[in-house]
């Protein structure tokens, strides 16, 4: 039996002949997204906004009832609630935004604390309050601080790491196109206003590195290719190894939307943020792997002499030290 293959063996896709416009749209992108994101905004949830935090038990129960605590939350006028299960499936974390004034003040804090606990204690005659918390907007604020600390940090340990095993042009593609890959998620989540809380942050990570997974994947590939085909355009060159690597892209690619688009289309509502933003993830990292990492390295100007096999070099060494040379 014939295996269907998705993409045939003779692939040559002329991907750099596009290099000038795509990347010009990258741009456009990049700046529009942070054009939204300075107007319009983040819809920060509790953690970087500050707020209440509420944990309860059903002692009665198996299952927390997730779904009704969301909607009998939100009546009470508090906004869209975060409510998770916490730990069993008989505890929840009820989350809350409250405005600064009322957060700054222990008393009104405590005050919608009452109100919470009080409403579901007699809608749920098994509801146990198990303690709750109030984040100041002190603590948000540090924990926003400390969020983009993480991402600047992941993002400059990965173009180091590239940086010494390919050449700092590589080192510059990746992380272009890490930047690429963040702008625009931050950018969907101030136009359409998701909720952006640590679960953003965590899809963030994940993003970054199946984008960084996606380009080291391809840089092998122009590596061994600068190696072998000294005397190819690099344009031709890069065309070449992203059209080889091409497979695997689109088989990685699928694999991951089958797991995603279930969640997106029928998983529950806490998880529309995070699952948006590592779908949304899934294409801009692969296309920022072709068409921002891949035409940098010729704007940049690499070389196959970058890459001497290590053969040569230990060659020329013995002849040196034979005095051959």
């Amino acid at each position: 039996m014939k295996l269907l293959k998705l993409v045939p063996d003779d692939t040559n896709i002329k991907f750099l002949k596009w290099r000038v416009p795509f990347f010009a749209i990258s741009i456009l992108l990049i700046a529009a997204s942070w054009a939204l994101v300075l107007t319009k905004g983040l819809n920060y949830g509790v953690d970087f906004a500050g707020g209440l935090e509420v944990r309860a038990t059903f002692t009665q129960s198996a299952e927390a009832p997730i779904a009704k605590l969301r909607s009998e939350v939100e009546a009470l006028g508090y906004g869209s609630p975060v409510v998770q299960r916490f730990g069993e499936d008989n505890q929840v974390s009820i989350r809350v935004r409250l405005p600064d004034e009322v957060s700054a003040d222990k008393e009104a804090a405590q005050e919608a604390a009452n109100t919470i606990v009080s409403t579901l204690q007699a809608e749920y005659e098994d509801f146990r309050l198990d303690g709750n918390d109030n984040v100041s907007g002190k603590v948000s604020g540090e924990f926003r601080e400390k969020a983009v600390l993480a991402l600047l940090a992941a993002m400059a340990a990965i173009a180091l790491y590239i940086w010494i095993r390919f050449e700092w042009q590589f080192g510059v593609g990746a992380l272009f196109a890490l930047f690429h890959d963040v702008s625009l998620t931050l950018g969907m989540f101030a136009l359409f206003q998701l909720e952006f809380s640590l679960q953003i942050i965590a899809a963030i990570l994940a993003i970054i590195g199946y984008s960084l997974n996606d380009t080291i994947v391809i840089y092998d590939r122009i590596r061994e290719n600068l190696k072998k085909f000294r005397k190819m355009e690099l344009p031709a060159l890069l065309d070449l190894s992203v059209n080889e690597t091409l497979a695997r892209t689109v088989m990685t690619s699928l694999t991951l939307l089958v797991a995603l688009l279930p969640l997106l289309l029928f998983g529950p509502a806490s998880l529309l943020g995070m699952v948006a933003a590592i779908t949304l993830g899934l294409f801009v990292g692969t296309y920022s792997s072709v068409y921002s990492a891949a035409p940098i390295l010729v704007w940049l100007g690499v070389t196959s002499d970058s890459f001497v096999p290590t053969e040569t070099v230990a060659d020329q060494q013995e002849k040196k030290a034979r005095g051959l040379v």
